[in-house]
């Protein structure tokens, strides 16, 4: 009775935690009550086996609060807060062009370092720029295309209210938060750059078909599972097959799925299945915004890792890939977590 109480804390801890980091503690601890030994926990989180004993000590001493990391004040930093301020709002809503760098439109390292010197007289390295960037929570990616069919508004409502509300749900009114959504994953998907020798480029084949795989998936906020099933086609009886083996994989406790407005999941018969099954509640996005389900994430990570300059010249190969990717990713719940669900 003990050990599950305490599991039970754990668990809330990790709910309410948005520090990766942290999110690593509590799952080291909450493997171990589960019965857990140190080698595989060390091998789940891929940390030593002298880390987690660590993590495990602290615990064991000082419950959760214990597990909190301790920061050196290191040498004091070159920008006030009011001027990381600035650069962080200007970084994320100017371009350079729009603060005096002509015919200049896109942030680099070099014209973030001109523009610190030109506000706030101080001089950084490009690494010391991007060690400041990371911890003021920017990373180098790649822009991406957003709908101007979508509603500003809405989807500011829905990131402070909506998903702020569901979080708070996760205090132990619910005891699932998923993310669903659907994706066709061809035999053939795109062209990306890579190596190459010089004057030369790497020829995939094809056959001009457009076969492949029709996944439902979810995403788990908590935990970082990814559910998914294959299916034959996209209709409202495929999407409540899926629904029941949902059930299936999560036997216990309500479930919250925040889903797009597509037109299977509101079809009747969906609707009568919610009324028949009070374990599960839909939250639907607003409309054009998949740029709010972080499980958008995971079918690009999927392309990017399995299609992308791959032709699959049998349909069951690529769906052995798609199930290697969907075991490898389960192995590693921080990684996923990671990547799809902080930021959310």
């Amino acid at each position: 009775m003990q050990v599950q109480t305490e599991i039970e804390a754990v668990e809330q801890a990790m709910k309410q935690t948005t520090d990766k980091r942290m999110y690593e503690r509590f799952l080291a601890v909450r493997l171990r009550l589960e019965g857990q030994t140190l080698e595989q926990i060390s091998k789940t989180l891929h940390r030593t086996r002298k880390t987690i004993g660590g993590y495990l000590h602290k615990y064991r001493d000082g419950g959760l609060d214990a597990l909190a990391m301790e920061h050196s004040p290191g040498k004091p930093p070159k920008l006030t807060k009011t001027q990381t301020d600035q650069l962080t709002k200007v970084l994320t809503n100017k371009r350079p062009a729009d603060v005096g760098f002509d015919a200049k439109y896109t942030w680099t390292l070099k014209l973030v370092i001109g523009y610190i010197e030109r506000e706030f007289d101080q001089t950084f390295s490009e690494r010391g720029l991007s060690l400041l960037l990371h911890r003021l929570g920017f990373s180098y990616t790649k822009a991406t295309y957003t709908l101007t069919a979508a509603n500003p508004e809405e989807q500011q409502r829905f990131r402070e209210k909506t998903a702020i509300t569901l979080k708070k749900l996760m205090d132990g009114q619910i005891a699932h938060l998923l993310f669903e959504d659907e994706s066709m994953i061809r035999a053939y998907q795109s062209l990306q750059y890579n190596w190459f020798p010089r004057g030369q480029q790497r020829k995939i084949k094809t056959y001009g078909k457009h076969e492949g795989a029709k996944l439902f998936g979810t995403l788990d906020y908590a935990t970082g599972k990814v559910f998914y099933q294959e299916s034959e086609s996209y209709d409202a009886k495929a999407f409540e097959h899926f629904l029941n083996s949902l059930l299936t994989e999560y036997p216990t406790g309500q479930i919250v799925m925040v889903l797009d407005n597509g037109r299977i999941h509101k079809a009747a018969s969906i609707e009568r299945f919610l009324q028949d099954e009070q374990w599960l509640e839909f939250v639907f996005l607003p409309k054009y915004s998949p740029n709010l389900n972080p499980i958008e994430g995971l079918w690009k990570w999927l392309k990017s890792d399995v299609i992308h300059n791959v032709f699959y010249d049998k349909t069951y190969k690529i769906r052995t890939a798609v199930s290697s990717f969907m075991k490898r990713i389960n192995q590693n719940p921080m990684e996923v977590i990671d990547r799809l669900c902080i930021n959310v």
